[in-house]
C-alpha cells in the first residue's frame, strides 16, 4: 500500500472516530425525550440553588418572635437547656410581638454565622465556643466579642446603652 494512501486512510479513520465520539457525547448530554415529552417549562422542576436562607423562618418568627435570615447551618436555634453548651441571648420580653426573654443557639462547628433580627438584646452568654456579634442601635453597628464560657452585657444592658437589635452571630473558634 502506498504511503499516501495509508495516510489518507488513517486520517479518515481518525475523522470517523472523532465524529462518533462527538455524536455519542451530544446524545448523552441531551435530555431524554421520555422525561421532557409533553411537559411545559412550568412543569419541569427548577434547579436547586442554595441561598442559605434559614429554613421555616416565617414559622419561627410567628412561633418564637425572632427573625432568622441566613446562615451556613453551623448556628441553629435550639431549645434552652440547663446542661447544654449553648449560646444564650437575653432580651426584654414582649408578649405583644411574641418575643421571649431568652433564646438559645447550638453551634455545630468551630466556625459559623447566622444573620437575624432580634430586638431589645441586653446580654450574650457563651459556653464552649467564643462568638462575635453585631448589634445595631441608632443607625450604628457595634461588634462585640464574647470569649468562651463568658457573659457580656450589651445594648441597654450597659450603663446608658441604647436599645439594640442583634443582627449577626459568628462562632469564632
Amino acid at each position: 500500500m502506498p504511503s499516501g494512501l495509508r495516510g489518507r486512510l488513517l486520517a479518515g479513520l481518525v475523522g470517523i472516530f472523532a465524529a462518533l465520539v462527538g455524536v455519542s457525547t451530544f446524545a448523552a448530554a441531551a435530555p431524554s425525550s421520555s422525561t421532557t415529552a409533553g411537559r411545559t417549562a412550568a412543569e419541569i422542576p427548577p434547579f436547586a440553588i442554595e441561598d442559605f436562607s434559614y429554613p421555616n423562618a416565617a414559622k419561627v418568627l410567628a412561633d418564637k418572635g425572632i427573625l432568622l435570615k441566613r446562615g451556613d447551618g453551623h448556628i441553629v436555634l435550639a431549645e434552652c437547656g440547663a446542661t447544654a453548651n449553648q449560646i444564650k441571648v437575653l432580651t426584654v420580653k414582649d408578649a405583644s410581638v411574641g418575643r421571649d426573654e431568652l433564646y438559645c443557639f447550638q453551634a455545630t462547628a468551630n466556625t459559623g454565622h447566622l444573620t437575624l433580627e432580634l430586638p431589645r438584646v441586653f446580654a450574650l452568654e457563651t459556653a464552649d465556643h467564643p462568638i462575635s456579634a453585631d448589634l445595631t442601635a441608632n443607625g450604628e453597628t457595634t461588634t462585640v466579642e464574647v470569649a468562651k464560657d463568658d457573659f457580656a452585657s450589651v445594648g441597654e444592658g450597659t450603663v446608658g446603652g441604647a436599645r439594640s437589635v442583634l443582627v449577626e452571630i459568628r462562632v469564632t473558634g
